[in-house]
Parts: structure tokens; sequence; C-alpha cells
């Protein structure tokens, strides 16, 4: 199994949290209901600050 850094775990708590109170939004505004992609979300901005996640899947 891949090795997920706690800043990644971190921030997918965070996005998960969001979509909950039903304030995470998609890129183009519309509200997440998924949680699966709350949890992309999370993962793909924990990239981009430079935590350490497995490479996506192709």
């Amino acid at each position: 199994m891949a090795k997920y850094s706690k800043k990644a775990q971190e921030k997918v708590h965070e996005t998960m949290h969001e979509m909950k109170e039903g304030k995470l939004k998609t890129s183009r505004g519309k509200k997440v209901t998924n949680p699966k992609q709350a949890v992309a979300i999370g993962l793909s901005e924990a990239r981009q600050e430079g935590a350490k996640v497995p490479k996506k899947k192709k």
C-alpha cells in the first residue's frame, strides 16, 4: 500500500470536513457532494503544497 504523509492526511481530513459543511466547491464553483471527489481535491492540494503523495493512477 502506498504511503501518504501526515500533511496529506490532514489536508484530506480538512476537505472532507468542508464537504460535510457544504463549503467545498469545485473549480467551476459548484458544491462538492461526492466524498471521492473531496478526497481527490484534498490530495491535489497536498501535492501542490509539496506533501508526499503517491503518483496519480493512469
